[in-house]
């Protein structure tokens, strides 16, 4: 256990951080899942500016890495040249 006061307060604001820092990444990933399930092209093409926007905006900070995020975006676009 921690022995000083302002290791208590980190370990509550790492706990904080942690739970929301997840709840953006699980949202991020659920919709990449639904988007990849999408049949209909003009749906998909409404949905990638969305996407992007969320991916950007958790590299930015840092709750995924850079290189994650442009990945994803790549396979975002490549999928979307699939759908005819």
């Amino acid at each position: 256990m921690a022995n000083h006061k302002s290791a208590l307060k980190r370990i509550r604001q790492n706990e904080a951080r942690r739970t929301h820092n997840r709840y953006y990444a699980k949202t991020m990933r659920n919709a990449v899942k639904k988007y990849r399930q999408l049949t209909d092209r003009k749906e998909a093409e409404a949905q990638v500016p969305k996407l992007y926007e969320m991916v950007d905006k958790l590299a930015k900070r840092n709750i995924i890495h850079k290189n994650k995020a442009g990945n994803l975006k790549s396979k975002i676009s490549k999928y979307l040249n699939t759908l005819s």
